[in-house]
Parts: C-alpha cells; structure tokens; sequence
C-alpha cells in the first residue's frame, strides 16, 4: 500500500511537469507549421492573418517554456540538471508499473 501511495504522489507531481512539456511540443509544432504556412500563402490577408498566428504562437512558446523553467522542470542551458529532470522522471515512470 505504501508504494502505491509513494507511485501516486510522483505521479501527481510528474503529470503537471509531462503535461507543460507536451503543450511545449505542441507549441513548437504550432510555431512551425505556421511558418510553413506562412511561405505558402498566396495572398496578403492570408499572410497577414499568418503573421498574427506566428507572433501568437511564439508568445504561448515563451510563456510555457518560462513556466517550465521556472517550476524546475527545464534546463536548456545546464545539461546536468537537465539529465537530474530527465532521469528522475524515467523513474518515476518505471516505478507507476510496479
């Protein structure tokens, strides 16, 4: 009983940090996928309305990628932190199966 409660509050911690890390993913798709679109378009309305969608999905990249920061779940600039994040999330994920 006591591991299934140990696995549930690792779980609970690491689903905010998977779920910001996804909407960064997405968000970087988002970014570009617009700038594809953006070189594709044919018309100006189509590559002003473009535009505001690109400017919009960089500031909510920005935005989560400062939220993961700042909860300590991303560290672009140091590798062994990151590896420290990364590593105890792979555990955390092995450990919900036992």
């Amino acid at each position: 009983m006591t591991n299934l409660l140990q696995n549930m509050a690792g779980m609970a911690a690491m689903t905010d940090q998977v779920i910001a890390t996804d909407f960064l993913i997405s968000a970087k798709a988002g970014v570009r996928n617009t700038t594809f679109a953006l070189t594709e378009a044919t018309t100006p309305e189509i590559r002003t309305a473009l535009r505001k969608q690109l400017n919009d999905a960089i500031e909510a990249h920005e935005k989560i990628y400062q939220y993961l920061i700042s909860r300590g779940y991303y560290h672009p600039s140091d590798l062994k932190e990151q590896l420290k994040v990364d590593l105890n999330a792979s555990e955390i994920a092995m450990n919900l199966s036992n």
